[in-house]
């Protein structure tokens, strides 16, 4: 479970990107995140993995309250999630293999644990033929399941998704969504925020719009709009 009390965010240049939010969004939760740029979607993302501190309010991870948690401890509670950002943040110089196998290695795991996963995940995926291209090689949508399945690798409970299905066709979109769906029934908590109305109208998921840095509207098996 992710609850955000009475959060606020207002950043030195004066801008207020969250104002008074509340939010809950409990285990295994689907939720899009929806409204205009600048609304305070990213915001709201950037506070759970502790890459920003709220200027107001409280955030807690189950019973966790990570904005007191020491600068120490943030590995520990970020090994939970997944993220899969809009500028990907795949490394050029590395395959696809070496990008989705990294947070592994950065665990120490065993070499027979990285491979099994690392397979697993690529295979999930559907990119397991393209292990050992670059992501120059790639096409968009292939980038992109590259990116979920680096998120996956390491089973996190909550995967955070900044635009994943940006600047991709219609077609490559609905497969990324169908991928992460089946992420979410097996148990993860997903949070995307997007502009794609098309994929929100279909997925008929929990929708949370932003506007202004304020919650204007909260529905289960909501329409973008």
């Amino acid at each position: 479970m992710i609850r955000w009390e009475n959060i606020t965010k207002k950043y030195k240049n004066g801008t207020v990107a969250l104002d008074s939010v509340n939010l809950t969004v409990e285990g295994s939760g689907f939720v899009f995140l929806v409204g205009p740029t600048g609304s305070g979607k990213t915001t709201l993302l950037r506070l759970v993995i502790r890459d920003i501190l709220p200027s107001e309010g409280k955030l807690f991870i189950d019973d966790t309250e990570i904005t007191k948690m020491r600068k120490g401890k943030i590995p520990q509670i970020r090994r939970k999630m997944g993220f899969i950002f809009q500028d990907l943040k795949l490394l050029s110089d590395r395959s696809v293999w070496e990008n989705v196998i990294l947070p592994l290695e950065i665990l120490g795991k065993k070499k027979g644990e990285i491979e099994e996963k690392g397979n697993e995940v690529l295979k999930t995926v559907g990119i397991i033929k393209k292990i050992n291209c670059y992501p120059v090689q790639l096409s968009g949508g292939e980038l992109q399941r590259a990116a979920i399945a680096r998120a996956l690798i390491s089973e996190p409970e909550i995967i955070l998704a900044d635009e994943p299905t940006a600047d991709l066709d219609p077609k490559i979109s609905l497969e990324i969504m169908e991928i992460l769906e089946k992420i979410n029934k097996n148990g993860t908590t997903i949070i995307m925020a997007t502009h794609n109305e098309k994929i929100v109208e279909k997925m008929k998921k929990r929708v949370i719009r932003i506007e202004d840095g304020k919650i204007i509207k909260d529905q289960k098996e909501g329409k973008y709009d």
